[in-house]
């Protein structure tokens, strides 16, 4: 297929492919609706958690796992919020709920994606904690949705997506720039309008349709971490993808971090460990 057999999608077109996107599991929705209000109880989420049975049993899969595991069986979800704590049972059930809900396509690589997120959701999350900001749950959600878009394209216009890939590859440019030549539009957009479609907060939103181009001059704020946590999750290489390359950082937004270079190792050692405990957890 060349380009030139290609046209642009529409956006009445992508709107209605959207609208047949998989549904999330309900506890999904409603964990992702919860983040920052922290009134609802452990045996809450538990509860909310154990209805849906293979969400619970990854849950419990990672709390017994050995970076997690303290030499007794976890059989309850409420347990393992006690071993795991909150915030991780609330981020492995959102993980393992998206990825659920996807078929698989042939030609996308949904391993090399599905690590790719997990990976930038564990990165954002520990740049948020290490700077202390109190918004560290949302900012592993929008490492972990932010390409969403993505995975969308490859599933409602594969011939097309496909053709941009190879456009990406051919000219050595970056994913955004052959998805808009390719399709008139990219990732990053299509991902905002999923998350709207979601009810999503209008900050998860705004930070997936603009993670590759995050605001400058007002501090790092949720899109800036998340646009530093996919750049270090690529170049840590967890996607496992040979054609993998780090996306290019926003000056300003890194700058705004203050890493030195012990910090940055220390983050990437803590998130390296992570990660391979979780998708362990998730996709085994």
């Amino acid at each position: 297929m060349t380009t030139a057999a290609l046209r642009p999608i529409a956006r009445e077109e992508l709107l209605a492919a959207l609208r047949d996107l998989p549904a999330l599991p309900s506890v999904v929705l409603e964990l992702v609706e919860s983040l920052g209000h922290e009134e609802l109880s452990g045996a809450q989420y538990a509860a909310k958690i154990s209805r849906d049975q293979a969400l619970a049993a990854k849950t419990l899969r990672l709390a017994n796992s050995s970076f997690y595991g303290r030499g007794r069986q976890v059989r309850s979800v409420a347990e393992a919020i006690g071993v795991l704590g909150l915030r991780t049972v609330r981020a492995v059930v959102t993980a393992a709920g998206l990825a659920g809900s996807f078929r698989r396509h042939p030609g996308f690589d949904h391993d090399a994606f599905w690590r790719h997120s997990i990976g930038s959701a564990l990165c954002a999350q520990a740049l948020a904690g290490e700077l202390g900001r109190d918004d560290a749950d949302l900012a592993f959600t929008v490492g972990l949705l932010h390409d969403i878009g993505r995975l969308a394209l490859a599933s409602a216009f594969a011939p097309a997506y496909a053709e941009a890939q190879r456009w990406r590859r051919e000219r050595d440019c970056p994913d955004t720039e052959a998805e808009r030549a390719v399709l008139g539009l990219d990732h990053a957009e299509v991902g905002g309008l999923i998350a709207r479609q979601w009810n999503f907060a209008p900050a998860i939103v705004d930070a997936i349709r603009e993670h590759h181009a995050p605001p400058v001059g007002d501090g790092l704020t949720l899109t800036g971490t998340a646009h530093v946590g996919d750049a270090m999750a690529h170049a840590l290489g967890l996607a496992g993808d040979a054609d993998e390359a780090v996306s290019t950082l926003v000056l300003p937004v890194w700058a705004a971090c203050r890493l030195d270079d012990a910090t940055c190792m220390r983050l990437f050692a803590h998130t390296e460990a992570q990660f391979k405990t979780l998708c362990e957890a998730l996709f085994h």
